[in-house]
C-alpha cells in the first residue's frame, strides 16, 4: 500500500520552471534519498509532497501521517518545551481513547489501543527529554522569539522526530548538528519504522539510510534501486548513453538540415515527411549537460615555516573556559578539521585563529606572509543590495584569476551564473547560490590560509566533489569546521577535537578521534556499571497506584527479586553498547545491513524491557520476604 503517490508534479515561479513532470511512490517500507544540484526544485518537491505548496499541474495521494522539516521552520508554542511537547499531542490522544474506551466498556478497541501503547511506551516524557538532550536543544524555558536559526531547525527536527509519523520528509537534517549528533541521527533513521524521503548533503547518511535515490534533473524525477554508491554508477551509465543518444540527434539534425538548404522545395509525400521528420528531430528537448566549474584556490606561495601557531592560548567568558593552554602549528599544504560537540568552542577558535578574538593568555605568532581568507557558517561578506556582478567583481569588469586579467561575465559563468542573473540582487540569491559567490570570491583573494566554518551547507553534491579537489590541491593551510564526516574523512589531514572542559587533543584522522571517544565512553559507562553493582536499584518514578493488600513473596519470587538488580545492569548497559554501535560508522558498512537491523531492533525494544524490569522489581519489593 502506497503513503504517498505523486505523478506529473509541474511547478513554475514566473516564467521559470522548476518542475516538469516529477513523480513518486512511496511504501511504507521505502528510504529514499532525494538528490539533485542547487536550483534543481527538490526543496519545491518535498514542500509540494508534504502538502506546503501547491503544485500548478499533477495529481498527489497520501495516507497515514506525515511531518516534514523545513530548511526555515515555523514553530508553536513560545517556549523549546512547549513547542515539542505540541509535537506528541498523539500520545495524549492515545491514552485518552485508551480510557474513554475502558470506560464504555469496549474490550476490542481497548485492547487494540492497549497493544499499541505497550508498543510506544506508557510514558513518552523520557522520549521526550531523550531527544531534546541529543539534539542539544537550547533549555526548555527558552524562548522560541529568542532562538538562532541553528537552534530553531534543531527544536523543529525535534519535533518531527517525536511525531513519529508513517512517512518522515526531512530538508538537510544535518544542518546544525555537529558530527556526534548526525552519527546519532543516522542510526535512528536507519531503524526507522516508517517510511523516509529526506534531501541531504550527507554521504554517510544517504549510504546508511537510503534504500533508493531519486534524482530531479531538469525538471522530472529518475528513480535509482540500492544504495548512493549504487546510483552514482547507474547514473553515469545512464547519462553516458543520454550524451550518445544526443550526439547522434543533433547530427542527424546536422545531416537532414544540410539535405533541405540544398534540395529544392518540394510537394512529393516522401520529401514533405522527411521535412516533417526534421522538425520532429527539433523539437526533441535535449539533454541537460552536466555543468562543473574549475575551482582553483592555489595560491603559487612557495611552502616554508609555519604559517601560523598557538602556544598555550587560553580564552574564557566568565566562569566558563572555552579553550585551556592549547597549542597547535598549522603548515602549509595541509587541511586541519576542527571537531567537537556543539557549543565546545570551535567558532571560538577560528575566531582566535582569524585574529578576530583576542586570547586572555598565551601567545600568537603569524608568518610575515600570512593571508588569511574566511567563509563562515552565516555566508557573510556580502552586500545584499549589491548585484551578482558587483559582489563578485567588487564593481569592476575584470578581475585577477592568477595572472590573468578576466573578464567579471567570463567568470561568474564558471562559477554556473548565467548571464541573466549578473543583475540580480545578492539577497535574491539562494543558500547554496550565495556559497558559490563567496567560493568564487575566495579564489581571487589568493589567501594562504583559509578559515572555513561549515563549507558543506547548502551545497549540492556535486559542488561539495569540486570544493573537496580544490581543497586537496591548495598550497595554503585550510582550517575547517564541519559536521560532514566524509568531507572531514576526505580532505583533513588531521584533526584536532574539542571536548567543552577547554582541552584541545590532536589525532591523525576523525576514526581516530571516534576510536577514543567510544573507548573513553566505554570506560565510563564500565565503572558506572561497577558503581551500580555495590547498591540496589532505586525505583522509577512511576504514577501511583491504588492500595493493595500485601502479602509474602513465594521462594521463587524471592529468587527472581534477588536477581533483578543484575538483570536490570545488564539490560541498561546493553542498552549503552547498542547505542555505541549504532554510532560506530564500522556498523555502516556493506554486508552489514542485517546486523544493522538486528541492532535496530534491539534500541527499539530495549527501553521497554527495562521498563518491564524495573516494574517487576517495584512489585516484588512491595512484597513481605
Amino acid at each position: 500500500m502506497h503513503l504517498l503517490h505523486a505523478s506529473g508534479i509541474e511547478k513554475a515561479f514566473g516564467d521559470r520552471a522548476v518542475l516538469r513532470g516529477c513523480s513518486l511512490a512511496l511504501t511504507a517500507t521505502d528510504r529514499v534519498g532525494l538528490v539533485g544540484v542547487n536550483g534543481s526544485g527538490k526543496s519545491t518537491f518535498l514542500k509540494i509532497l508534504a502538502g506546503a505548496l501547491e503544485a500548478d499541474h499533477g495529481r498527489l495521494d497520501r495516507s497515514g501521517t506525515w511531518a516534514l522539516l523545513h530548511q526555515e521552520p515555523r514553530l508553536p508554542g513560545g517556549t523549546v518545551r512547549a513547542s515539542v511537547e505540541a509535537a506528541v499531542g498523539w500520545h495524549r490522544e492515545l491514552l485518552a481513547r485508551y480510557e474513554a474506551a475502558m470506560s464504555a466498556g469496549d474490550d476490542d478497541a481497548a485492547g487494540s489501543l492497549q497493544d499499541r501503547l505497550d508498543r510506544e511506551g506508557w510514558s513518552i516524557a523520557h522520549k521526550v527529554d531523550a531527544v531534546m538532550a541529543r539534539l542539544g536543544l537550547p533549555p526548555g524555558d527558552a524562548s522560541l522569539d529568542r532562538l538562532s536559526g541553528g537552534e530553531r531547525r534543531r527544536v523543529a527536527l525535534a519535533r518531527a522526530l517525536l511525531q513519529q509519523p508513517d512517512l518522515l520528509l526531512l530538508d538537510e537534517p544535518t544542518n546544525h548538528l555537529d558530527a556526534e549528533t548526525c552519527e546519532w541521527l543516522q542510526g535512528m533513521l536507519a531503524g526507522w519504522r516508517g517510511a523516509v524521503l529526506l534531501v541531504t548533503h550527507d554521504r554517510y547518511l544517504l549510504e546508511a539510510v537510503a534504500n533508493r535515490i531519486v534524482e530531479v534533473e531538469d525538471g522530472q524525477t529518475v528513480a535509482y534501486d540500492g544504495s548512493y554508491t549504487d546510483s552514482l554508477l547507474e547514473r553515469a551509465e545512464r547519462r553516458a548513453k543520454a550524451a550518445r543518444k544526443e550526439d547522434q540527434r543533433l547530427a542527424l539534425i546536422a545531416r537532414e538540415a544540410e539535405w533541405a538548404a540544398r534540395s529544392p522545395a518540394a510537394r512529393s509525400t516522401k520529401q514533405k515527411a522527411r521535412l516533417q521528420r526534421l522538425d520532429a528531430l527539433k523539437a526533441i528537448r535535449p539533454i541537460k549537460r552536466e555543468e562543473e566549474f574549475q575551482l582553483d584556490l592555489r595560491t603559487g606561495h612557495r611552502k616554508g615555516g609555519p604559517l601560523l601557531e598557538l602556544h598555550g592560548v587560553r580564552k574564557a567568558f566568565g566562569d566558563r573556559v572555552i579553550l585551556d593552554g592549547v597549542d597547535i602549528v598549522l603548515r602549509a599544504g595541509e587541511t586541519v578539521g576542527i571537531v567537537g560537540p556543539n557549543g565546545a568552542g570551535k567558532s571560538t577558535l577560528l575566531s582566535v585563529l582569524r585574529g578576530a578574538l583576542a586570547p586572555d593568555a598565551g601567545t600568537i605568532q603569524r608568518a610575515p606572509r600570512q593571508q588569511v581568507a574566511v567563509l563562515d557558517q552565516h555566508r557573510t561578506g556580502l552586500d545584499d543590495d549589491a548585484s551578482v556582478w558587483e559582489a563578485a567583481g567588487d564593481g569592476n569588469d575584470h578581475v585577477t584569476v592568477g595572472e590573468r586579467s578576466v573578464h567579471v561575465a567570463t567568470f561568474l559563468g564558471r562559477f554556473q551564473f548565467p548571464r541573466e542573473v549578473h543583475g540580480q540582487k545578492v539577497a535574491a540569491l539562494s543558500g547554496g547560490e550565495r556559497a558559490r559567490l563567496l567560493l568564487a570570491r575566495l579564489m581571487l583573494q589568493g589567501a594562504n590560509v583559509l578559515l572555513l566554518d561549515e563549507p558543506t551547507n547548502d551545497l549540492d553534491l556535486l559542488t561539495l566533489q569540486i570544493l573537496e579537489a580544490a581543497l586537496m590541491d591548495y598550497d595554503g593551510c585550510a582550517v575547517v569546521v564541519t559536521h560532514d564526516r566524509a568531507f572531514l574523512d576526505r580532505v583533513c589531514d588531521r584533526v584536532v577535537a574539542l571536548d567543552g572542559d577547554g582541552t584541545v587533543v590532536g589525532y591523525a584522522s576523525r576514526l581516530q578521534h571516534l576510536a577514543a571517544r567510544e573507548q573513553k565512553q566505554a570506560t565510563e559507562a564500565a565503572a558506572e556499571a561497577s558503581r551500580r553493582a555495590r547498591r540496589a536499584p532505586a525505583p522509577a518514578p512511576r504514577r501511583r497506584q491504588a492500595p493493595r493488600v500485601r502479602t509474602r513473596r513465594s521462594f521463587k519470587e524471592n529468587q527472581e527479586y534477588a536477581a533483578l538488580p543484575a538483570r536490570i545492569e545488564a539490560a541498561e548497559l546493553e542498552q549503552e553498547q547498542v547505542a555505541a554501535a549504532l554510532s560506530s560508522p564500522e556498523t555502516y558498512q556493506p554486508g552489514g545491513e542485517d546486523a544493522l537491523a538486528a541492532l535496530s531492533a534491539r534500541a527499539q525494544a530495549l527501553p521497554a524491557e527495562i521498563d518491564a524490569l524495573y516494574a517487576r522489581w517495584e512489585a516484588l519489593e512491595a512484597l513481605d520476604a
